[in-house]
C-alpha cells in the first residue's frame, strides 16, 4: 500500500503497557496517523476478508467464534454491540443463536458495506444496525446494551485502554465484556511454527489471494505487539470490570478475555 510506512526488519522489544499507538506492527508511526493506516489495510482487504480469515486459520476462527458466540448466550431480550464487526460474523451468529438486536460497528466503511451486502445475501433484513464508528469514541449511549464483542479488532486500536474504558461506559451493569483475539502461544513447539507461519507463509497468501503481501505482513506483526494474556487482563481489570478471565484457544493461538460491568 503506498501510504504505508517503510517497514523494520525486525520487531521492536516486546509490548509495553499503552504504547500500542506507537507502533504499526513492528514500524514506529505517530499515533494520530495509526487509525488511518489501520483504515487503509482493511480497506484494501475487505472485499477478500472472509476467504483470508479461512485460508489463514485453516478454518479454525468460526470454531473460536463459536466459542465466543456460546460463552455469550444470545437471549431475545439481549443486544449486542459488536465493535470492529466488520463484514457481520459475530452478529450473524448472535442473531442465529437467538439474540435480540445487535449493532455493528468498525472504523472502516469498506468493511462495512461488505457486511451489509452479505446480510442482505442471508436475508437478514432486520436486526442489525450498522454504524462506522472509532473502539475509542463509540456511537453508543452509556449503559445501553447488555453484551459486547470485539473479535480481531481490539489489536488494531490506537489507545487500547480507551476501548476498553468506552466497552465499560456502553455496557449496561451487569452487561459483559468479551475480546476474541490472536494472542501469545503458550506452547513452546507451536510457537516456533507460528512464527514460521506468520511471517513466511501468511504474507505469500495474502499476495497470491488478496493482492497485498503488506496488509497481511502488517496483521501478523500487529499479533505480536498485541499485548499478552495476562497483561490484558490486568487492563481489563483496571477499566472497572469484574471477575475478569482468559480463555486460551489452541494453545494460546487466539484467546477470549471476559469481563462483568459492575
Amino acid at each position: 500500500m503506498s501510504d504505508t510506512p517503510p517497514r523494520q526488519s525486525k520487531p521492536a522489544s516486546g509490548p509495553v503497557s499503552g504504547s500500542e499507538g506507537n507502533w504499526f506492527g513492528f514500524t514506529p508511526v505517530d499515533p494520530d496517523a495509526k487509525s488511518g493506516l489501520v483504515r487503509a489495510v482493511f480497506g484494501s482487504v475487505a472485499t477478500n476478508y472472509d476467504l483470508m480469515n479461512d485460508l489463514m486459520s485453516g478454518g479454525i476462527h468460526r470454531l473460536w467464534k463459536d466459542t465466543l458466540m456460546a460463552m455469550v448466550a444470545p437471549k431475545p431480550d439481549m443486544t449486542l454491540l459488536d465493535v470492529a464487526g466488520g463484514t457481520g460474523d459475530i452478529a450473524f451468529r448472535f442473531l442465529n443463536g437467538g439474540g435480540g438486536a445487535a449493532v455493528v460497528c468498525d472504523i472502516t466503511e469498506a468493511m462495512v458495506r461488505v457486511g451489509r451486502d452479505r446480510a442482505i445475501d442471508r436475508n437478514i433484513l432486520s436486526g442489525v444496525h450498522w454504524t462506522v464508528g472509532d473502539a475509542e469514541r463509540l456511537p453508543v449511549a452509556p449503559r445501553s446494551v447488555d453484551a459486547y464483542t470485539i473479535a480481531f479488532g481490539l489489536r488494531n486500536v490506537t489507545r487500547i485502554d480507551e476501548a476498553i474504558k468506552e466497552a465499560h461506559r456502553v455496557l449496561k451493569p451487569g452487561g459483559k465484556f468479551y475480546c476474541l483475539e490472536f494472542s501469545h502461544v503458550v506452547l513452546p513447539v507451536l510457537r516456533e511454527l507460528y512464527d514460521l507461519y506468520s511471517f513466511q507463509v501468511l504474507p505469500k497468501i495474502g499476495r497470491i489471494v488478496a493482492k497485498d503481501e503488506d496488509s497481511y505482513r502488517y496483521l501478523a506483526e500487529s499479533i505480536r505487539r498485541f499485548p499478552p494474556q495476562a497483561d490484558l487482563a490486568r487492563r481489563i481489570e483496571a477499566a472497572g470490570f469484574a471477575s475478569v478471565r482468559v480463555r486460551n484457544l489452541t494453545g494460546g493461538i487466539a484467546a477470549i478475555h471476559s469481563g462483568w460491568r459492575i
